[in-house]
């Protein structure tokens, strides 16, 4: 009998601490004890089988399996099937009985029923960016940055562009004296007059032999950016980029090398820096002639942001403001190729244009126009070099998205009559959208049921009903079959990882789960079902976050809030979080006694155009406020000590953590800031020009919102993680600030450096070393 108790003590020892959460446990690496979630989902053509990488051996590395309907085992894909499978990505033709791809430079064309490849070319040379021409005869393709045609019915190939580097040679001219003596040359000796008009006669019978070639148009120095031919294979778009002069790029120094050498790591220029300058023209091959395409009417085009009115004019003199900076992306063109639909953006991303572009005159007409003060953005807007999500429902009918009423939603516009429409609206936004094969209906992904779910939605074009075709709460991600008949769903919820379930296309259909990928070591722990919550800013303004509590007996008044990174992030929804470590630790400070909040703060993604551009000209204003009031909320609903929070994140999370630090010192006892901008004047141009402008044109917006001018008021301890060859966010930027709390005399920081980590940790031991450092700077400090 005692010798059975003892043996059930040992078994319930072993249970035990099998289940329980150490920093070496969560951090060791995930696909040994966590297990890897399905991803990259897709389907062949025919749609009979689902793909997608998996590693249920736990292996260093995934590997490709398979479910060939209606068996629904997964198998795993030998490396022969492998590499003979077409590419995933591709171009269809109209009825989608075909498609063309490339691959490792080559090109292929697919017959989709009989899943039949045909390979189109095997050349040294690369092939890429395969289309199909308007009447679907031929495939249009780029090689070398020129434009070809490959008829389907025999193979031959015609070059269609004929862009060349550098500049045209020019004859040298003859001056005055030189032309008098050519001709009196000629007057004087009779053989030199017959041989120069033969020679003239041969080079005119040649020329008249060759075939037509496309004209030559010499690139002077400028870069080719991925020209474009209209459908009827006449007009010829392309757009060219000047290099900025005078662009300096930083280097990071990686200090453990194999050379043994200190080995500088290219990066990135800093925001302000100059940036390339673009062109965008049509060859008309029909008339042989080249035109710029004309943006000089654009409507605002000379619009000043609202942001200069701060500053003193520095130019006086000047009566009407110069034209902004713009660059041109498209064209898109109808089916039928009778229209062409260009995206124009300026580079102060404050407005994005939707034009009708006349191939024939170059000349543009305006569609929608959208103005932002602080910066365009939003799902399916698009960014820089990317149209968004545009496309067409019938020879006149575009459709597109926009943030007009404050959310992204779906619109339509005629572009002959110039009617728009508004497809979807309310307070909630359309994260993705994608046509039907037959262009009847709409399939959307969105989060009208709650701003932290994801479901698959269907809408006629037509707008209207939206008929929800997922039911499992959480996050959604749902690949559709060629066919339209069923729904791969990649699935989360908060404390459950990604799984791959299958589901027919119909509502109310079960969606039935076909991976497995957790350990037995992982399921043994009760992972916490954290809260999603939303509480009212000072501003009245809805916030949500997660919140994690201890049981009452464990509760000890303490809390730790987290800052997602990214600003432009959610991170209080109800799927399994990117950020799968930090849940982890979140779940042992909980087992600890801690209160645990994290919080979608202003800038957030998921909560439209307010949300995401509510730090305009000022961060580390309300996306810190959020969290000051999430600090307040802590005290007065959750009984948490006001003198026991701590506050930690990484990247913008760690930048939200120094401001915190520096400039609500009384708030937060404790923080840790991982790899964080320390001056938003060392980082990069796109993230950083869109929130502070520029810093040599708003200096004002640079110093309120970077840490580093607010060092004077840390009170609480600081800790300051940051790896060293990070090319994101420099650790020069932890250094400086380093230096300026050691000018501060500043005594209550510690940093620690990584040397072989980038901004995003690799190594386990240094994931265990960063954290252990966090939770005893809680342990410690929130006393």
């Amino acid at each position: 009998m005692k010798r059975h108790f003892i043996l059930l003590l040992v078994l319930l020892y072993a249970l035990t601490s099998k289940a329980q959460l150490t920093v070496e446990k969560i951090m060791q690496e995930p696909y040994k004890w966590i297990g890897t979630s399905p991803s990259n989902i897709f389907w062949s053509e025919d749609s009979k089988t689902i793909y997608f990488s998996w590693n249920p051996d736990r292996n260093k590395s995934d590997s490709l399996y398979k479910i060939v309907l209606p068996d629904k085992t997964p198998v795993k894909v030998s490396p022969q099937e492998r590499r003979s499978l077409p590419a995933q990505t591709g171009v269809y033709n109209r009825d989608n009985s075909m498609k063309v791809y490339e691959k490792q430079g080559e090109l292929f064309l697919m017959y989709n029923k009989t899943l039949k490849i045909k390979q189109l070319t095997n050349t040294i040379e690369r092939e890429s960016n395969p289309y199909f021409s308007g009447d679907e005869t031929r495939i249009i393709f780029l090689r070398n940055g020129n434009i070809f045609s490959l008829s389907l019915a025999d193979g031959s190939i015609t070059q269609l562009s004929n862009f060349i580097q550098g500049n045209k040679k020019t004859e040298a001219k003859l001056n005055e004296e030189e032309k008098w003596l050519k001709a009196d040359q000629l007057a004087m000796f009779e053989v030199l007059k017959e041989r120069k008009e033969k020679k003239e006669e041969t080079e005119k019978n040649t020329k008249a032999d060759q075939p037509k070639r496309p004209k030559e148009i010499y690139l002077e120095g400028k870069n080719l950016e991925i020209p474009l031919v209209s459908p009827d294979l006449r007009y010829i778009t392309y757009r060219l980029s000047t290099p900025a002069s005078g662009a300096k790029n930083t280097v990071v120094p990686s200090y453990v090398t194999e050379s043994g050498y200190t080995e500088d790591l290219p990066a990135r220029t800093k925001v302000g820096s100059p940036m390339s300058s673009y062109e965008s023209y049509i060859y008309d091959t029909k008339r042989d002639t080249v035109y710029q395409i004309n943006t000089k009417d654009l409507a605002g085009i000379t619009q000043q942001p609202e942001f200069l009115k701060d500053y003193p004019k520095k130019d006086t003199t000047q009566k009407k403001p110069a034209g902004r900076k713009l660059i041109i992306v498209g064209p898109n063109w109808s089916e039928n190729g009778a229209y062409a639909v260009v995206v124009v953006r300026s580079f102060d991303n404050k407005d994005r244009w939707l034009m009708l572009l006349d191939t024939a005159t170059g000349k543009l007409k305006l569609l929608d126009r959208q103005h932002d003060e602080a910066w365009i953005g939003g799902p399916g807007i698009g960014f820089t070099l990317s149209t968004g999500n545009i496309g067409w429902l019938d020879a006149q009918t575009l459709f597109f998205q926009s943030e007009a009423d404050g959310y992204s939603h779906l619109y339509t516009i005629n572009v002959v009559s110039g009617e728009k429409k508004q497809l979807t609206s309310g307070k909630f936004e359309i994260q993705q959208a994608q046509l039907s094969n037959d262009k009847q209906w709409f399939y959307l992904s969105t989060n009208e049921v709650h701003p932290g779910e994801t479901h698959f939605y269907k809408m006629s074009v037509n707008g209207g009903e939206r008929i929800k075709l997922t039911s499992m709460k959480g996050g959604n991600e749902v690949t559709l079959s060629p066919d339209e008949t069923k729904l791969a769903i990649r699935y989360s919820y908060i404390n459950k990882p990604w799984e791959l379930f299958l589901q027919e296309n119909n509502s109310g259909a079960a969606a039935e789960q076909i991976t497995t990928s957790l350990t037995d070591e992982f399921k043994a722990y009760a992972w916490k079902d954290a809260q999603v919550i939303s509480f009212k800013a000072r501003d009245g303004v809805d916030i949500y976050a997660r919140i994690y509590e201890p049981a009452k007996k464990l509760k000890n008044k303490k809390a730790v809030i987290f800052v997602h990174g990214a600003g432009y992030l959610q991170n209080a929804h109800k799927w399994w979080s990117q950020y799968f470590r930090e849940y982890m630790f979140h779940n042992l400070l909980v087992d600890k006694g801690y209160t645990v909040l994290d919080i979608d703060y202003r800038a957030s993604a998921g909560y439209g155009r307010d949300s995401r551009t509510g730090i305009y000209r000022f961060m580390g204003s309300k996306d810190l406020t959020d969290n000051v009031d999430g600090a307040k909320l802590l005290v007065e609903k959750y009984g948490i000590d006001p003198k026991k929070i701590g506050i930690y994140g990484g990247s913008y999370g760690g930048f939200i953590t120094l401001m915190a630090m520096f400039t609500t010192p009384d708030v937060f006892a404790a923080g840790a800031a991982l790899r964080p901008v320390t001056d938003w004047a060392a980082y990069n141009h796109g993230y950083t020009a869109n929130i502070l402008n520029e810093p040599q044109t708003d200096s004002l917006a640079y110093r309120k919102s970077s840490p580093i001018y607010h060092a004077a008021g840390l009170k609480g301890h600081l800790l300051i993680c940051h790896g060293m060859v990070d090319v994101n966010v420099h650790i020069q930027d932890s250094y400086r600030l380093v230096q300026r709390l050691i000018e501060l005399r500043k005594e209550n920081w510690e940093m620690a450096s990584y040397p072989m980590e980038d901004h995003g940790f690799v190594e386990p031991t240094s994931w265990m070393d960063e954290y252990k450092r966090i939770l005893k700077l809680f342990e410690e400090r929130l006393k």
